[in-house]
């Protein structure tokens, strides 16, 4: 796939319901197609706009290393040998391997999604790559269930814009950084350039930014090399607030 020429939207096959004017008859209708489907498909309905799994090979383009740069952006989080990182809505791995070669033995990387299937491909990825240092983690929407005050680095990359309950999210990821323990946001940009979901599901930066502060994070950096999205870095505010209810919404 070649960023710019192929809209995500159409390429990845982000599902998204019918528009058309039913009433009743048409929700009925996908409630039997999701519960006929099974456990999967349940799950995708009950955490909203998640990536298929069936297209997971779609993220994986011979391309995608040279405009996501995932050694600048490891670079911008101070993720080296023996660090101790969090890849959140890992999906298939692409990310978590990257991270794994980084930190080496003496590191490791919690691999967290909150598809069970995703889950799955990713153990079978490391065992396939030999990676001992590689933790997967069921994760919910709310709450990736990292081990708390742990990290040095959390990596969420192209999913931010599909969590539902953001604020406490990322007050769970605030908990479990160290101190000195960073935050990395990268999600598409709205200039309508390269791949990505449609541009009704991207986020602003500016919101990210206002959701951070709401979760107890304070920005540290914002970058911009890379071609076709933003990255923003949080550190946590002197005093991070308490967790409230796990269905607070953004």
């Amino acid at each position: 796939m070649k960023p710019g020429l192929v809209p995500r939207a159409r390429a990845l096959g982000i599902w998204r319901l019918p528009r058309g004017r039913g009433g009743a008859a048409p929700a009925l209708a996908f409630a039997l197609i999701v519960l006929a489907a099974g456990p999967a498909a349940q799950e995708r309905q009950r955490h909203g706009r998640l990536f298929p799994p069936t297209d997971l090979g779609l993220l994986e383009g011979p391309d995608r290393d040279a405009w996501q740069q995932p050694g600048r952006i490891m670079d911008a989080l101070g993720i080296g040998d023996g660090s101790v990182v969090a890849d959140l809505g890992a999906g298939g791995g692409w990310f978590t391997i990257r991270l794994a070669r980084r930190v080496g033995p003496n590191g490791r990387v919690y691999a967290e999604d909150v598809q069970r299937e995703m889950i799955d491909a990713i153990e079978r990825r490391v065992a396939r790559e030999g990676l001992r240092n590689v933790r997967t983690i069921f994760g919910e929407d709310h709450d990736p269930k990292l081990p708390p005050n742990t990290l040095d680095a959390v990596l969420v990359v192209d999913a931010y814009h599909e969590v539902q309950n953001r604020v406490a999210f990322l007050r769970n990821v605030a908990r479990a950084l160290k101190p000195n323990g960073r935050l990395g946001i990268v999600d598409f940009r709205k200039d309508g350039y390269g791949p990505g979901p449609p541009m009704e599901e991207r986020i602003d930066p500016a919101q990210v930014i206002a959701d951070a502060e709401a979760a107890g994070l304070r920005l540290v950096a914002s970058e911009d090399f890379l071609p076709f999205q933003f990255l923003l870095i949080f550190g946590r505010a002197a005093a991070a607030p308490p967790i409230r209810d796990t269905k607070e919404g953004r």
